[in-house]
């Protein structure tokens, strides 16, 4: 089991942000800036792509859910999404906020945050998902 399913299955503690039965979305414990989410199916899959068609596109629906909720949390010009996966075995989506494409840069800097600061991050976006 990678340590997405745990983190969704509440294995293990992570900073909620939005949740259904199929979907989970959390808080990047490195980020690259205020926001800085993750979203993965439950479901344990590896590579995006080989997500079933409407899986993926109930995906990205969910994604785009928590999108507009991060926007309004922290309003920036855009909220960028990137598909890495190659640190984790688990299909994942990365939603950061963006007031320039230099926020996408994975190489930054990442933040320091208090437990205080995620948890206050976490219900910002909670609180704006619909």
């Amino acid at each position: 089991m990678s340590i997405f399913s745990k983190i969704a299955n509440g294995e293990i503690p992570s900073y909620k942000c939005a949740e259904n039965d199929k979907f989970y979305a959390f808080l990047d414990i490195n980020p690259l800036q205020k926001g800085h989410t993750l979203v993965i199916p439950r479901r344990e899959v590896d590579y995006i792509f080989d997500m079933e068609d409407d899986e993926l596109a109930e995906f990205q629906v969910f994604a785009k859910r928590v999108a507009l909720a991060l926007k309004k949390a922290f309003p920036c010009i855009k909220v960028g999404q990137a598909v890495l996966g190659l640190e984790v075995p688990h299909a994942h989506i990365h939603l950061i906020p963006m007031q320039s494409e230099k926020d996408m840069i994975f190489t930054n800097k990442k933040l320091t945050l208090t437990p205080e600061e995620f948890e206050s991050i976490a219900a910002k976006i909670r609180e704006n998902f619909e």
